[in-house]
Order: C-alpha cells, then sequence, then structure tokens
C-alpha cells in the first residue's frame, strides 16, 4: 500500500542509482579523509596531553629549585657569619699570642739572647737546655688550652706540671732566676686558669654536674674555700629561683604553701650539705658555713611564709601557721642527721608569729563569744556537742544557749587547726588562752544575771545587755549552760591537746630528760583550777544575789533582823513541845525546795550541778550572817534587851541551817564550821549581858533533835499560825506524806519522796574537785 502511494506522489524515474553502488564509490573517498582527520586529532591530543605534562614537572621543578635557592642563601649568610666569628677568633688569637709572646720575650731575654749567641748556648749544661725546652713547651701548651677555655686538659697539665716540679708549690727555694720566673709565669696562667673556672661556676645556666667538676677542679687548684663559698652561692641562687617561681602560686594553695616553700628550703639545705661532705669532706669550718647560710634562709622562709599569709585574725592564717610549724620542725629533725641542728632558732623565730596568730585569733573568737545577741547563723556542731546544750533551749532564751554553742564551736576551731608539732610547742599557750576566753565567757554571763544592787529605775543600764536572766529557771539554764560548756564540752574539745602533750611528758618522764623544749608548761590540774575558778565566780555571783533578793525587800528593809531575836517572849524553847525556827529560817526553807523543785525540771539529769547550787546558797547565808555588821551591831548594843529565849533562838535556827545542808545530802562541813562560829559569838555576846549559857542552853543534841523535828514538820504541812505567816513569804510546802516508820536521823530525812532533788546524789559525787568550793577545796 505505501509503494503504491509513492509511486501515485511522484513521477517515475526510469534510471536511478542504486544506493550500494553510491556507497561503494564515496564510502572510501570520505572514510579515508575521516580516518585521517581522526587519527590526526588523537595525534594532537597526545601533543596537547604530553606538553601540559611537561609544563607541570617543571614547574614543580622551577618550585624546587627556588626553595633551593633560598636555603641555599640561608647558608650563605651562616656561613658569612661563622667566617666573620673565625675571623674574629683569629683576630683575637693573634693579639693575645702577640701579647703573650711579648710578655714571654720579657721574661725571658736571657734565654733568648743565649739562643741568639751560639757559642754561649753551647758553653752552657745540656740538661739546663732541657729543662728550658720543657719549659717553654709547657708554657706554650698551656697558653693554647686556656685560649680555647680547655680548663679539664688545662688542669690535668698544671697538675702533672706541679707534681714533677715540687717547687712551683712552694716547696724549696727556687735554684736559679729562670726558675723564679718560670714559676711566676706558671702561677700566672695558674690564676687566669681559677678565674676561667670562677667565672664557669657563676653562670646560672650551669648544671649540676659541671658544676661540682668546676669545684673539684678549684679544689685541686688549692682553692677549697673559694669552691665552697661558690657551692653555697650556686644553690642559693637555684632555690631564689625555685622560690621566685612558686611564690605567684601562694593564693591558689593558701593552707598547702608553706608545707611546699618549706620543702624547698631544707631539700636544697640537705643537698648542699651532701654535696659539700662529697666535695671538701667533714670538715667543721665547711659544716659552720652551710649552718651559717642555713639561718639566713630559714629567717627569709619564716618571712615569706608570713608575707603571704591570709589575714593574721583568720582561722586559715592558724592553720598556714601550724603548717609552717610541722613542716619546717620535721624538716629540722631530718636535718640533724646531718649534723645541722636549726630547731632552736626555727622556735626563736616562729614563736613571736605562732603567738601572734593565736593570740588574734582568740580575740576575734573573744568578740563573737561575747556577743550574746549574735547573728542567727546556724552552726555546723556535732550532735555530741550540741545535744547537751540543747536542753537547756526550752528553759532559757535562745540566745544564752547560742553563746554556749558559739564559745564551743570557736574553741573547736581553733584547736583542730593545730598539728602535732604546734601542740607540742605552742599548746600550753593555746589552753591558758582557752582558759582566759572561759573567764570572759563568764564574765559575760555574770553580767546577764541580775544584780543585788540593781535599781528598777536605771533602765539605761539595763537597755546595754542584750540578755537578762530574770526568772529562777533562766538563771539556772545559765549556770547549766556554764556548767556543761566546762565540764562536758571543753575537756572533749582539748582533749586532743592533753592527749599529744601527756604522751610527751610520759616519754619524757621514761627517759628522765627534756626531749624537746616546750615554750610554756601547764599542769592539767592547774588548768582544771582555773577553769573552776572562773565557775566558782559564776556560782558566787548567782548565790550571793539570791540571798541577796531574799534577805532584803524591794524597800530595802532586810527580812532577817537582829530585832526577831530581841522581842522574844513567853517561856524558853525548851518547854515548846514543837520548837521551829524563826520566820525567816522556814521561809529560806520554802525558797530552797521551791528552787530544788524548778532546778529538778531544768537541770534535768545534772544533779551533780543542783547540790553545788544548793549548798553555796546555804552557805552563802550563814557567811552574810557572820559578817554582817549591822546584825551584830544590835545585839552587841548596850541597850539592847536580851533574853535567853533570843539566844535558844539563834541557836536553834543555826543547827536548822546544819539539818538543812544535811538533808538535802551535799556537803555540810563549811557550813557547820561559819554556823559554829556564830553561835560562838553569840554566847559570848549574851554572856556578857549577864546570860549563863550553862543554865539558859539545854545539850547540843536537843537543838538537833529540834531541827530535825522542824523540817519534818514544815514537810509534813502541819497547820498553825506559824505556817500561815510563813505562807505569806513564799514558803513551798510539800502534801506527800512520808512513811509511818521514819525516824529522825538524818539517813530518814534525806530518803524523802517530796526532796528528791535535793538529795538525788550521792555524796560522793559531791567530792569531785571540780564542784568544791575555794574553802572545801
Amino acid at each position: 500500500m505505501e509503494s503504491s502511494e509513492e509511486e501515485d506522489d511522484f513521477p517515475t524515474i526510469e534510471s536511478v542509482t542504486p544506493q550500494s553502488k553510491i556507497d561503494s564509490s564515496y564510502q572510501s573517498k570520505f572514510e579515508k579523509g575521516i580516518r585521517k582527520i581522526c587519527f590526526e586529532l588523537l595525534d594532537l591530543k597526545d601533543a596537547v596531553e604530553n606538553l601540559c605534562g611537561n609544563t607541570r614537572a617543571k614547574h614543580m621543578a622551577f618550585l624546587r629549585l627556588s626553595e633551593e635557592v633560598v636555603e641555599m642563601e640561608h647558608e650563605l649568610n651562616e656561613l658569612r657569619k661563622q667566617i666573620s666569628g673565625q675571623g674574629i677568633l683569629v683576630q683575637d688569637l693573634m693579639s693575645g699570642v702577640c701579647r703573650e709572646l711579648e710578655e714571654w720575650t720579657s721574661a725571658n731575654a736571657g734565654f733568648i739572647e743565649a739562643y741568639q749567641n751560639p757559642q754561649k748556648l753551647d758553653m752552657k749544661n745540656p740538661l739546663q737546655s732541657e729543662a728550658e725546652d720543657h719549659r717553654s713547651m709547657f708554657l706554650e701548651n698551656i697558653d693554647v688550652l686556656l685560649v680555647e677555655h680547655k680548663v679539664e686538659a688545662a688542669l690535668e697539665l698544671i697538675g702533672a706540671e706541679e707534681k714533677s716540679n715540687p717547687q712551683l708549690k712552694g716547696i724549696g727555694d727556687p735554684s736559679s732566676t729562670e726558675t723564679s720566673s718560670f714559676k711566676s709565669a706558671f702561677l700566672k696562667r695558674k690564676l687566669i686558669l681559677e678565674s676561667q673556672l670562677v667565672e664557669i661556676a657563676e653562670q646560672p645556666s650551669v648544671g649540676t654536674t659541671e658544676l661540682k667538676e668546676v669545684l673539684l677542679g678549684l679544689v685541686k687548684l688549692g682553692k677549697g674555700p673559694l669552691a665552697h663559698q661558690l657551692l653555697l652561692k650556686a644553690y642559693a641562687s637555684r632555690l631564689q629561683r625555685s622560690i621566685e617561681n612558686f611564690i605567684p602560686l601562694c593564693p591558689c594553695y593558701p593552707g598547702t604553701y608553706p608545707a611546699t616553700l618549706s620543702n624547698l628550703l631544707f631539700s636544697t639545705i640537705s643537698l648542699t650539705a651532701r654535696d659539700a661532705v662529697q666535695m671538701f669532706g667533714d670538715n667543721p669550718l665547711y659544716s659552720s658555713r652551710i649552718v651559717q647560710w642555713a639561718e639566713c634562709e630559714v629567717e627569709t622562709y619564716i618571712r615569706l611564709v608570713k608575707e603571704n599569709a591570709p589575714s593574721s585574725e583568720t582561722v586559715l592564717a592558724l592553720r598556714v601557721a601550724c603548717i609552717c610549724v610541722q613542716a619546717s620542725l620535721n624538716h629540722c629533725s631530718a636535718l640533724e642527721s646531718q649534723g645541722i641542728k636549726l630547731s632552736e632558732l626555727q622556735l626563736v623565730l616562729l614563736q613571736p608569729y605562732i603567738e601572734e596568730v593565736l593570740e588574734l585569733n582568740f580575740r576575734r573568737a573573744r568578740k563573737v563569744v561575747l556577743d550574746l545577741a549574735g547573728s542567727d547563723e546556724s552552726l555546723p556542731l556535732s550532735p555530741r556537742l550540741a545535744s547537751p546544750l540543747s536542753i537547756f533551749s526550752a528553759s532559757s532564751n535562745n540566745v544564752l544557749v547560742d553563746s554556749g554553742m558559739r564559745f564551743i564551736y570557736n574553741v573547736k576551731d581553733i584547736v583542730e587547726q593545730l598539728t602535732r608539732l604546734t601542740i607540742v610547742h605552742f599548746g600550753g599557750s593555746t589552753l591558758i588562752r582557752i582558759s582566759k576566753l572561759f573567764d570572759n565567757y563568764v564574765d559575760a554571763l555574770i553580767k546577764a544575771l541580775p544584780s543585788p544592787s540593781e535599781d528598777d529605775s536605771l533602765t539605761e543600764l539595763k537597755e546595754a545587755i542584750p540578755y537578762r536572766a530574770e526568772t529562777d529557771s533562766q538563771q539556772l539554764a545559765l549556770l547549766g549552760t556554764a556548767f556543761t560548756v566546762a565540764d562536758e564540752l571543753l575537756p572533749m574539745v582539748v582533749s586532743r591537746i592533753w592527749s599529744v602533750l601527756n604522751e610527751i611528758m610520759e616519754a619524757e618522764s621514761a627517759l628522765s630528760k627534756k626531749i624537746v623544749p616546750t615554750t610554756s608548761n601547764l599542769d592539767f590540774k592547774e588548768w582544771r583550777r582555773q577553769i573552776q575558778r572562773s565557775l566558782d565566780k559564776l556560782r558566787d555571783h548567782f548565790c550571793r544575789q539570791y540571798v541577796l533578793n531574799f534577805i532584803y525587800s524591794r524597800d530595802g528593809e532586810t527580812r532577817l533582823d537582829a530585832e526577831i531575836y530581841l522581842n522574844g517572849e513567853g517561856n524558853d524553847l525548851v518547854w515548846d513541845s514543837d520548837p521551829l525556827p524563826s520566820l525567816p529560817f522556814q521561809a529560806l526553807f520554802g525558797k530552797l525546795q521551791q528552787l530544788a523543785t524548778v532546778a529538778g525540771d531544768v537541770l534535768l539529769g545534772k544533779e551533780k550541778i543542783q547540790k553545788v547550787l544548793l549548798a553555796r546558797l546555804t552557805e552563802t547565808v550563814v557567811i552574810w550572817l557572820s559578817d554582817e555588821h549591822e546584825f551584830w551591831g544590835v545585839l552587841e548594843d548596850k541597850s539592847a534587851r536580851l533574853q535567853s529565849i533570843g539566844l535558844q533562838q539563834l541557836i536553834l535556827d543555826m543547827h536548822f541551817t546544819v539539818e538543812i545542808a544535811r538533808f538535802a545530802g551535799y556537803p555540810s562541813r563549811h557550813v557547820q564550821q561559819i554556823a559554829s562560829s556564830i553561835i560562838a559569838r553569840a554566847i559570848k555576846t549574851f554572856s556578857a549581858r549577864g546570860i549563863e549559857p550553862q543554865s539558859a542552853l539545854p545539850e547540843d543534841e536537843w537543838f538537833v533533835e529540834a531541827a530535825k523535828a522542824a523540817i519534818n514538820k514544815l514537810l509534813l504541812g502541819a497547820s498553825g499560825s506559824d505556817t500561815s505567816e510563813i505562807d505569806e513569804d513564799h514558803i513551798l510546802i510539800d502534801d506527800e506524806e512520808v512513811s509511818s516508820d521514819s525516824d529522825n536521823s538524818p539517813s530518814s530525812l534525806s530518803s524523802e519522796d517530796s526532796f528528791d532533788s535535793f538529795a538525788s546524789a550521792t555524796a560522793a559525787d559531791l567530792e569531785s574537785p571540780i564542784y568544791l568550793t575555794d574553802s572545801e577545796g
């Protein structure tokens, strides 16, 4: 179908050349041309690639050549410098040789003249000519070695020459002028070699091995003292450089830099001493010089520690000082094996520094402790130290408990900084400062107690005191805090100091000699007595103000007046079936019982403190009565109407007071002594007025039994007009019944359940030395 359509569209061509014929006729020509062009293009491509490769290779070669040219220029410059240096050296050698030649010519003029005159030379001794040749050769060789600074070879040459020619060392007299001139030339070259060795030794960059070789060379030249001096100078210079490099790092290590400085110093001293012994032997003169040098360096060390330390009143400064003591004294002990003793000097230099830091730290602690209204920051105290004081928080203001905790915390903080050797040498002075700080703390507590002479209208003084213990519970809590700090907490805090000091004392007693020179000796018992005196001061102030507030009313009138022993009426007390003490003493009994009840709650578990306070209160009453001039002035007045019943009443009151002490279970010996003196004085006073004691007074047993019966009656709460008056004076009567089988012996009285707060401790507990009064002690 397609062929028929094509035949319709185009006219028929009768002669058409076949395609195969066309291909066959033209194929050969075109194909040959195209193939030729392709081959030419391929050749051109290869030529271009070869050209590019050659260009790249030539470029790289050019770059390498450029680099080689630059290196060659540098080498040429270095070569020029070397040539210039060699030229300078040659010029120096030429000038030096010329100068030496001139000197040698002037020194050996005769020798030259002899050579210039052959006839004279032939006449000389051949041996002398050979010696002169040797000398000339020696001088020439030594000059060359000195110019080239070959000190080792020069030393060997000089040593060999001195060995072969003893006259050069000064042994014997020079035999001729030639020998004398040779000796002077030899000594001159020896000085040159010595100066070269000194120059090498003084170079900062010289190594340890090279330094030792140079110093040994000086020793060979007979310059031992100079070599030793250079050794000290070299090690001192190294030490100085090490310290200068470390000093900027001290602020980064504020707690340990003294130990590092100590290690730098004493290791250098030890190394110097060891090297000196190796090179110079055990020479006392050299050892003395090393000790003198070490002493100067130790002084510098102390100064550097002080200059780089924190503020002296801080705990960190105390820690730095203690580390300085520990590290330096340990190193001093190690140096003693090398014969260098620096411990005493170290202590002499350290003592003012340590004492100053301790004093400023305790001043800081004093400011913190005495500030009763200080900051409310919580102190990191362990439960073992905080719990004994926390029991007083319920009975007093927290200010009181906080002050006790601040005291213990500051003392503990100071003690913890002390190292062992610091305790050994400065522990005694530290304990003395602790006792003084506690005494200042007690003075602050005394100011918080009311004073008997205070006037309510003087409000300005009261406002100046941040804390005031007004009630009995607050005052007892204050006393309990002080006693707890002194008796329980303070011994725990300072136990570390005492343990170290006890070890030293035991070691000294075993060896029967002093091991270390301590700066202060303090006995443990003496220190406890100092603490006890401070406690006694606080206790006595409390008892005095408490008794005086009881004796004197707010109007200034005394409740314990001598008039009560002058206005006696009726029969003698002997005929009374139930004699009672006077109302003030009955009131005293009630007051003490009331205080004992409060003390049982506030001072729970601290029966010893309760006994001490109540005993001292009773003792204070009789002491006041014994020393009250107004009281005795009334009785001793001739116009006074004295009667036997007044004397009986006074004696019964004294026995009643003694029985109160016995009843409570605390020591009554001192109370009994004072009461006996009061009774003796009263008997003397009444006897002077015509009253016979033998007829007016019954036996002592009667007063004792009457006093015991009065205590029983007051405890049983017997009714009567007398007791109603006592109630107005705040007498506390216990309503509990006593057992029916109780008798009048002191032991049965002390077993009363109503008075457990008085008698809860045994008498043996009260004999502890820390709680005895001064008179009882």
